[in-house]
């Protein structure tokens, strides 16, 4: 082994190292991991993400389903706003979308549930018009305003 590959295979070694840590500490998305480490681009990343990829230290799928399930459990989101909350980790608009489309029902109910929170939240102090209207900003779908609607009264 010459001194090249023997220096070139040590800084893979370091790059790994450092990237396995930024992802053991806390689930990342691909985009995230090359977001941070940007500045040893090329080769080298590529392969270290790989490898991790291959690992399933970095899984993208993987990463959304989590992810979904603690937002549902903290948060009132509309699907959109779920969606949108997504794509600024740098996932995929087709792996979300793929996502949301397998999971409908449960999407739909945690987004009329989510709604119905909003709905009791805000009754005393907004009229019934404003908080549809509210939601509607928030990206709640119509069907989900008109479900709630109707129980409302």
């Amino acid at each position: 082994m010459t001194e090249k590959e023997y220096n070139e295979l040590e800084q893979i070694d370091k790059l790994k190292t450092k990237v396995l840590k930024y992802v053991l500490y806390k689930k990342r998305t691909e985009q995230e991991v090359r977001q941070k480490f940007r500045e040893n681009s090329g080769n080298i990343l590529d392969n270290v993400i790989e490898y991790l990829k291959e690992e399933n230290y970095i899984n993208d799928s993987l990463y959304i389903q989590k992810s979904v399930n603690e937002i549902q459990r903290l948060k009132n989101l509309s699907i959109k706003e779920l969606k949108y909350k997504l794509l600024t980790k740098g996932l995929s608009t087709n792996l979300i979308d793929e996502y949301i489309y397998n999971n409908k029902e449960k999407m739909l109910e945690y987004e009329i549930d989510s709604a119905k929170k909003i709905m009791l939240k805000k009754e005393m102090i907004m009229t019934k018009e404003d908080i549809f209207n509210q939601l509607r900003k928030k990206g709640y779908m119509e069907e989900t305003i008109k479900i709630i609607g109707e129980n409302y009264e």
